[in-house]
Parts: structure tokens; sequence; C-alpha cells
């Protein structure tokens, strides 16, 4: 028994070293909790965030902008040439028959060997007086009928144009049927009368095509018309009818080629000189971007 008692007694001692031997633990350390950030820092993040939502907002109306002017001007471009082939067809297709009409006509009244000198010169001198006084025809119409009864019509050309063409563009068309009708008339038939008919044709379709490359072309700039831009008296014909459309003289000029002459008479020749420049700067600052 004793015996057994010795051999058994190291065993729990050298357990009991063993428990001794372990280090003690230390202080049971506490969980990790994030402490609040102070509320100054908490702002200025805040701050950042909605500084730089604001930048990028920026950035995306400035892409959405940049893209809408180029969408407007390709808009733009398109209008212009589609609106330019129309007037070089028109043109060249009014020129060639108005030529052609001219030539047989003059031949086909000199087949007897007589020369119709009378009615030659009566064709001529009238499609000059045609001309010049188709002038005082579409001043009179624009003040008294365009910017009155038929407004309605008139006012397409007073507004921003959304497309090649615009409901003004009718009148181009009345003015036509005339024109056309009288040229007719004189080319089928001999005669004084038929003459200064063709004549009176032959001035109105003329006075036509020379507003639509100043008025359409030119001035509100619906087709390029080259070197025309840098006559010094188109020039001043393009500022007068800009001043029209600012409305600054009641309305005046509502002829024009002879706006400037409008102008002057009441008292708008400053104002004149003042446009003339500016129109001269925005050409120089669009062909050095070009």
């Amino acid at each position: 028994m004793a015996v057994a008692r010795l051999v058994a007694a190291p065993f729990p001692l050298a357990a009991s070293r063993a428990r001794s031997a372990r280090p003690a633990a230390g202080p049971r350390l506490a969980p990790l909790v994030a402490a609040p950030l102070p509320v100054r820092l908490r702002l200025r993040c805040v701050r950042a965030s909605s500084s730089d939502d604001a930048a990028a907002e920026a950035l995306e109306e400035q892409a959405a902008a940049r893209l809408a002017v180029a969408e407007r001007a390709a808009r733009k471009q398109s209008e212009r040439r589609t609106y330019l082939v129309a007037a070089v067809m028109s043109s060249l297709g009014i020129a060639s028959m108005a030529a052609a009409a001219v030539y047989y006509r003059f031949a086909w009244q000199m087949e007897g060997g007589e020369i119709p000198v009378t009615e030659m010169v009566g064709t001529f001198a009238l499609s000059v007086g045609a001309a010049v006084g188709m002038e005082f025809w579409a001043r009179w119409a624009h003040r008294a009928l365009w910017h009155a009864s038929l407004w309605h019509m008139h006012e397409s050309h007073h507004r921003p144009r959304d497309g090649p063409f615009e409901l003004n563009d009718v009148f181009a068309i009345v003015n036509a049927v005339p024109a056309m009708s009288l040229l007719a008339y004189g080319f089928f038939n001999r005669g004084l009368v038929p003459g200064l008919c063709f004549g009176a044709g032959l001035g109105i379709t003329l006075f036509g095509m020379a507003y639509m490359f100043v008025h359409d072309g030119l001035v509100h700039r619906r087709f390029p018309v080259g070197p025309i831009e840098n006559v010094p008296y188109f020039r001043r014909v393009a500022a007068a009818h800009q001043i029209h459309h600012m409305d600054k003289f009641e309305g005046v000029p509502y002829g024009l080629f002879l706006g400037p002459k409008e102008l002057k008479e009441v008292g708008g020749t400053e104002e004149l000189e003042k446009e003339i420049k500016k129109r001269i700067k925005r050409k120089g600052t669009s062909d050095a971007i070009q």
C-alpha cells in the first residue's frame, strides 16, 4: 500500500507542476469597436462627396451641351445643303429656260429678214423696268401686306427656322406665277404687246433670282454665295435688311436693294455702319476658324 502510494504520488505532483508552469493568463482584451468620427471630419467627407457629384453632373451637362451644339450644327449644314440644291436647280432651270426663250423668240421674229426694232427695244426696256419696279412692289407689299394681313405667313420668316424651308417661301412661288404667264404669252405670240409682256416676265424673273441670292443666301445664309459677300454694296444691303429684322426703325427698311437709302431717310445711317462693322468682324472670325 505504501509502495503503491509512493508510486502514484509523483503523477499528481507532476500534473500540478505542469499546471503551475503554464503562463498566467493576461487581462482579457475588450472587443474592438470603431469609434465614431468627429463631426468636423464627417462634414468634410460629406462635402467632398457632394462636390464630386456636382463636378460629375457639371461634366455631364457640358458633354450634353457640346453634343447638342454639334447636332444643331450638323442639322443646319444639312438644311443649307438642301436649300442650296433647290436654289441651284431652280436658278439653272429658270435661267436656261429664260435664255432659250429669248433666243428663240428673237430668232423667230427675224425669220422674214426684217428686224422688229420697236418690239425688241420694248422687250429689253420693259425687262429692265420690270426688274427695277419689282423692288418698289416688294417694298410696298412687304409693308402693306406681309406685315399686315399676311403676317400669319410672313411671321415664319421672323422666327428661328426649323428645317430648310419656311411658309414665307410661298411668296416666291406667288411671284413666279405671273412671271411665267407673261413669258409664255410673249413667247407664243408676235407683236408689240406680246413683246412687252415677254420683257416684263423676264424682268420679274431676273429680280427673283437676284433677290434669292442676296436675301436668302447673303443675308440669311441659307446657302453660300461666295464672293458676293465681299462686294461693298451688297454688304450694305445685307446689313440694312438685318436691321429690318431688329425692328429698330419701325420695320424700316422694307425694301431690299434700296434698303440703305430707306434707312438714310429715317436717320439710320449710323446704325447701318455699326451693323456693317459687325458683319465684317463676324466674317473675319469665321474665316479665321475655317
